[in-house]
């Protein structure tokens, strides 16, 4: 999703509220906690859950490993639920031609540096760089080169753009910022 004029350009960058994120944080949550639900029903010598007889599964060691992955589960769950919460990830890019500035803006996790904000001159921008990796983890990523700082990531690493989309979108960037591309 993005907005532009003449002289604005904002692009939002979305964060880790995405339906993926949510499936697999249901499916982590209910897997482990049927894990834990038996490893209990083990320990205690009662149905917990009626489709699967606590007699048929010994506590020791059985159970206990059971309890454990229902654990380690839930533990997990409950991390991808708080980065779901707090949208880890999202913000937006922002170049500004008319007063010559780029801000790239994103939400991490809670505590002194949730806000991670990055400022720079359009000035500085050396080229736009797209970065292809094909084959069976194929990822194509858009960096922006800033002098002295290194290369910016401007898309998702984890966004899965068509080579033509990477190219169009690495195109009207450049053109906008008035600066080269880059293939990588």
């Amino acid at each position: 999703m993005s907005w532009r004029s003449e002289h604005i350009w904002i692009e939002l960058i979305a964060g880790s509220r995405k339906i993926s994120n949510f499936c697999w944080a249901i499916i982590l949550f209910l897997g482990s906690l049927g894990f834990l639900l038996i490893g209990i029903s083990s320990y205690l010598d009662r149905n917990l859950i009626s489709l699967f007889p606590s007699q048929e599964i010994i506590f020791f060691p059985q159970g206990i490993v059971m309890s454990f992955y229902g654990l380690a589960g839930l533990f997990i769950s409950s991390y991808l639920w708080c980065t779901i919460s707090w949208n880890v990830g999202s913000g937006y890019d922002r170049f500004d031609r008319k007063e010559g500035i780029v801000c790239i803006f994103r939400w991490g996790f809670p505590g002194k540096n949730r806000r991670i904000l990055l400022r720079f001159f359009m000035k500085d921008i050396q080229s736009i760089r797209i970065e292809v990796k094909e084959g069976f983890n194929a990822r194509r990523v858009l960096y922006m080169e800033i002098r002295g700082q290194g290369a910016i990531p401007l898309t998702r690493t984890d966004e899965n753009l068509t080579p033509r989309e990477i190219e169009q979108k690495a195109a009207e960037l450049a053109y906008f910022l008035r600066v080269p591309i880059e293939v990588f």
